[in-house]
């Protein structure tokens, strides 16, 4: 479990919570968050289980890997940005995501 702590962390920015926010979704208290993101101590299945009901890739905090997404999962207007997106050059597409990171740590603050 190499760097469970820092992806555990990297989730929990990209949605824009605090510790204590993300450890409440968990179940836990705000210390024990932060023992968890600097590799002090190991989330029990509990804690990930509650995560995973609210949508975080418990399979990437473990492995790594991203859990690959359902074309059934997404709705009309998903796929049509995945499939605009894909058509676009890299360099777009590093400027579309750049947007898309911009715009959710506005919505975040």
């Amino acid at each position: 479990m190499d760097h469970l702590g820092s992806r555990l962390k990297e989730e929990r920015k990209t949605l824009g919570l605090s510790q204590h926010d993300f450890a409440a979704i968990g179940g836990v208290e705000a210390n024990a968050q932060g023992k968890y993101e600097s590799g002090e101590r190991t989330p029990r299945s509990d804690y990930l289980a509650a995560l995973s009901g609210k949508g975080v890739d418990v399979l990437y905090l473990l492995s790594g890997r991203r859990t690959p997404l359902r074309l059934e999962s997404l709705s009309d207007e998903e796929r049509s940005v995945i499939i605009h997106y894909r058509s676009l050059t890299s360099v777009d597409q590093d400027a579309i995501g750049q947007l898309a990171l911009s715009l959710s740590e506005c919505v975040s603050t």
